[in-house]
C-alpha cells in the first residue's frame, strides 16, 4: 500500500511539475471587471502569410497569451497545441520559442481557458468577469484545421445577405471575423452579439496549399455555438475533410430565432 501511495504521489508531483511548464500571461485566475475596456479582437490582414499574432496594443482583457518553458527546439519549429475556451476546443499555434497568443472576445461571468501542449501537458485558468453589461456573443463559429502551411477560410452568409469573410471581416449587422489565418491550423472565429433572426449559411473554402504538395488533404473542424453562456447554450461540431485547394463546402444551414 505504501509503495502504491508513493507512486500516486510521484505521479501527481510529475503532473504538477509539467503543468508549471505552461504559463499564462493572460487571462489570469481570479476576478475582474472589463467595464470600459474596448476589448478589440480584430487585427490587420497581412499577405502573403498571416498567423494569429496578437496586436501590440491589444487589451489584456481580450487576449489569450503565454509561453511554454523549455519548449524543445525540433523540426518542425512551429507546433500546434489545443486551446479549450469555455468547453470549445480549437488549435493553438506554438512558436519555436514556446510563445502563444491570440485575440479573444470573452463573455461576462465565468470563463475557463486551458492549453494542452503537443506532449499532453495542460494548464487551466479560471476567471470571472463581473461586468454584467457586457454584450454576449449569441452566435459564435470557430474554424480550425489540422495542417500547417495551408489556408482555409470561413464564410458566413447572414439572413440580410451579408457575406462576412476575410475580404470583409466586420459587418454592419454586428458580425465580425477576428482574423484571417493563411499559414495553417487556425482558428478563425466569427461572432455576433446581435444576430438577426433567419437563415444562416456556414461555408469553408480551401483557399491555398503553401507547401504541402504531397498531402493536399486537411481536415476542418467547425464549432457552431448559439446562446453562449446561457441555459440555452447549444454547441454543434462538424468535421469536414477538405481534399484540395479550390474546394468549398456548405457546412451548415440553420435558422436563428429572435
Amino acid at each position: 500500500m505504501k509503495t502504491f501511495a508513493m507512486i500516486l504521489c510521484l505521479a501527481a508531483a510529475c503532473a504538477a511539475a509539467r503543468a508549471e511548464t505552461v504559463t499564462f500571461d493572460a487571462p489570469l485566475n481570479g476576478w475582474r471587471n472589463s467595464a470600459g475596456d474596448s476589448a478589440r479582437y480584430t487585427q490587420a490582414v497581412h499577405y502573403p502569410a498571416s498567423v494569429v499574432n496578437t496586436p501590440q496594443d491589444q487589451s489584456r482583457l481580450a487576449m489569450i497569451a503565454g509561453s511554454i518553458k523549455a519548449n524543445p527546439k525540433k523540426k518542425p519549429a512551429v507546433s500546434v497545441g489545443t486551446l479549450v475556451v469555455n468547453g470549445i476546443a480549437m488549435p493553438q499555434r506554438i512558436e519555436e520559442d514556446g510563445r502563444f497568443s491570440r485575440p479573444y472576445a470573452f463573455d461576462s461571468g465565468s470563463n475557463g481557458v486551458e492549453l494542452i501542449t503537443p506532449d499532453g501537458t495542460h494548464k487551466r485558468v479560471q476567471f470571472y468577469d463581473a461586468y454584467a453589461g457586457k454584450t454576449k456573443p449569441r452566435l459564435r463559429v470557430v474554424l480550425g484545421w489540422d495542417t500547417d502551411n495551408t489556408d482555409l477560410d470561413l464564410h458566413i452568409i447572414s439572413p440580410d445577405g451579408k457575406h462576412t469573410f476575410y475580404g470583409d471581416r466586420v459587418s454592419a449587422n454586428g458580425g465580425a471575423l477576428d482574423v484571417d489565418v493563411t499559414t495553417g491550423f487556425g482558428p478563425e472565429i466569427y461572432s455576433n452579439p446581435t444576430p438577426e433572426a433567419g437563415t444562416y449559411l456556414i461555408y469553408v473554402n480551401y483557399f491555398a496549399d503553401n507547401g504541402n504538395t504531397d498531402k493536399f488533404l486537411t481536415v476542418a473542424q467547425i464549432n457552431i455555438i448559439t446562446n453562449e453562456g446561457t441555459p440555452n447554450e447549444k454547441i454543434e461540431t462538424f468535421t469536414v475533410p477538405m481534399r484540395r485547394p479550390g474546394e468549398t463546402v456548405l457546412v451548415k444551414r440553420f435558422v436563428m430565432g429572435n
